[in-house]
């Protein structure tokens, strides 16, 4: 059921970033997304950046929606419906968190004292939560090189050992994920995706989300190793709004 809901604080993240904080007496687990309706746009799916009693989405601007929707000023309304999907698995141990862009926004609910992060951007005003990190718990990778090291997400990875982690938690550009995914899918490790796609319904009807059987909107948008083993769409290829297949 679509529900209006007034936006109760926003806050500019990155030059292109902004957080919409609101209060929504519903359950939402880390990694699950919610519909949110853009009156005259469309409906697009966000991951909450904050699931407690006053919770969030952190939209950037893609696409005409999202450039709408990151108008938003404190007091306005939005529309959403949810939430959807599965979520991230719990554990007690230390935990890897691994984000590129804005898809450090689902993996936020995860920060804790027991979280070490690889935030990755392409300029360095536009990395994202990662002052949410102990200084001695985050890795900061720019493609420009003006903070943290310099280069890709799977650089980051060289600073520390996967398998110290119990668990691995990945968000970002699927081209990304599938560069993590290669990069330990070797080593001894348990780790969670969460994958973005074009998503019409949110419930698994249209199939605009399938990636290689899988509807993403309810068999995820949270996938495991074993899950993504095999799978030969997986960062390669996606589905147009129009259905087109087409190359990531």
């Amino acid at each position: 059921m679509m529900e209006h809901i007034r936006i109760t604080k926003r806050v500019k993240n990155t030059p292109t970033v902004v957080s919409l904080y609101f209060k929504w007496n519903v359950k939402v687990l880390p990694g699950q997304f919610v519909m949110v309706w853009v009156p005259g746009y469309g409906e697009v799916p966000m991951s909450l950046s904050q699931t407690e009693d006053e919770k969030c989405i952190t939209v950037k601007a893609y696409g005409d929606s999202t450039k709408k929707l990151i108008e938003t000023e404190a007091g306005e309304w939005i529309f959403l419906r949810g939430p959807y999907g599965k979520p991230f698995s719990s554990t007690s141990g230390n935990k890897l968190l691994i984000g590129g862009g804005s898809g450090m926004a689902s993996l936020k609910p995860l920060i804790d004292r027991n979280a070490t992060g690889i935030i990755a951007s392409r300029t360095f005003d536009e990395l994202l939560f990662s002052d949410e990190f102990d200084e001695d718990h985050r890795i900061e990778v720019t493609e420009d090189g003006k903070k943290g090291i310099k280069g890709i997400v799977t650089d980051g990875i060289e600073a520390v050992n996967p398998e110290d982690f119990s668990m691995i938690y990945v968000c970002g550009p699927e081209k990304m994920l599938k560069a993590v995914y290669d990069k330990i899918k070797k080593l001894n490790v348990n780790a969670e995706f969460s994958m973005e796609r074009s998503m019409k319904c949110g419930i698994g009807l249209c199939d605009s989300c399938s990636v290689d059987g899988f509807q993403v909107c309810v068999d995820g948008p949270v996938f495991n190793m074993k899950q993504l083993n095999g799978m030969t769409e997986f960062g390669t290829t996606r589905l147009l709004s129009s259905g087109k297949r087409v190359k990531i």
